[in-house]
This record gives C-alpha cells, sequence and structure tokens, in this order.
C-alpha cells in the first residue's frame, strides 16, 4: 500500500512538472516595461531570468515622450542603444525593443501596448504600478529587485560623485562616457545653488 501510494505521488509530481514546462513553452512572449534612465545589471539580469521561461523577450521603454528632466535625463535613442549595446555585449538576441510613450489615463496606457506591440502572455515588472495596470489582463510576474541597484540610485550616485559605474554593465559605463552622460546627469538633477 505504501508503494503504491508512493508510485501515485511521484506520477502526480510528473504530472505537475510536465504541466509546469508545457505551461512555459506555450508562453511565446513576456513583456518587460522599464524606463531604464540608464539600464543596469538588474535589468540584465531580469531579461535573462524572462528568457529561460518565454522565447522571445518585448522591451517597451517606458516614458518614451520624456527626456532631458530628473527622473528621465537619457533621450529615448539613447536608452535604445544602451539595451541593444548591453544585450549584445551579452549574446542575447530573442528581443525587440519598443518604446511606450506615458499618458495620464492608465487604461489608455495599456490599450495603447496592446494595440501597439505585438501578443504577448506575461508581463515582467518589479513596479507596483505596472503590475497593478496589467493584472486580471495578464498574468504579471514580479521580478526580485537586486538590492541597492536602481536607476534613481545610479543617478542620485553621478550626482554625488559616488561610484555608480559597479552598477551597470561595462558597455553602459563606455556609452554613458562617450554621451557625455555623467554631465548631462549632473546639469539635469543638481539644483541651482
Amino acid at each position: 500500500m505504501k508503494l503504491l501510494r508512493n508510485l501515485t505521488l511521484s506520477s502526480y509530481k510528473i504530472k505537475k512538472i510536465y504541466k509546469h514546462h508545457e505551461l512555459i513553452s506555450l508562453m511565446d512572449r513576456g513583456l518587460f516595461i522599464g524606463r531604464f534612465q540608464p539600464f543596469h545589471s538588474g535589468h540584465l539580469r531580469d531579461i535573462k531570468n524572462a528568457l529561460e521561461e518565454v522565447g522571445e523577450i518585448i522591451i517597451g521603454i517606458g516614458s518614451s515622450n520624456e527626456e532631458n528632466t530628473k527622473e528621465n535625463p537619457f533621450t529615448v535613442r539613447e536608452r535604445v542603444e544602451m539595451i541593444n549595446i548591453a544585450l549584445a555585449a551579452n549574446n542575447i538576441k530573442k528581443y525587440v525593443v519598443f518604446t511606450i510613450p506615458d499618458f495620464n489615463d492608465d487604461i489608455k496606457w495599456v490599450n495603447h501596448i496592446e494595440a501597439t506591440i505585438p501578443k504577448f502572455e506575461v508581463v515582467y515588472t518589479g513596479n507596483e504600478w505596472t503590475e497593478k495596470c496589467f493584472e486580471g489582463k495578464y498574468e504579471v510576474r514580479k521580478v526580485k529587485m537586486l538590492k541597492g541597484v536602481s536607476s534613481t540610485t545610479i543617478r542620485s550616485r553621478i550626482i554625488k560623485n559616488q561610484n555608480w559605474q559597479r552598477l551597470v554593465p561595462e558597455e553602459i559605463v563606455n556609452y554613458i562616457s562617450k554621451i557625455k552622460g555623467v554631465q548631462r546627469v549632473k546639469e539635469i538633477c543638481t539644483p541651482d545653488l
């Protein structure tokens, strides 16, 4: 009897595992939205992790209509370039990038995304607001933030002349230097004295 029960349990576990893999194989695309101001090591890790579950990741650059502000110092073109550089350096090819402008209406924002971006099955986010916008319509998977790594922290460290370079891929350090991004962040984000 005990042997039979263990056998049944094992069969159940196998079916459950099989179903889990079947579910993952059905998910062709995932959506990962961020402002990427700048693109950092946490973003890279999240994209790599998502690609273990989906065949292709759609990277949505949020606030694409915002630039040269404290929260959005880099242009959308620069953010696209950062993403392309970092992913190429990591041999990541299964992605597409779309720009997503801000709307002052959550429903219009989601409708715009659905109308302009290819079909996706799951949303990856570390942002509560993004999670709320998509929950109920899509499967939402929360990404775990890397401790101490955020674009806000990086911009703050740049302003304070603290080490920020270790929080971003090396290629992004070089790119930010090339576009004089450090000077721009300091000019835009440092309050007038």
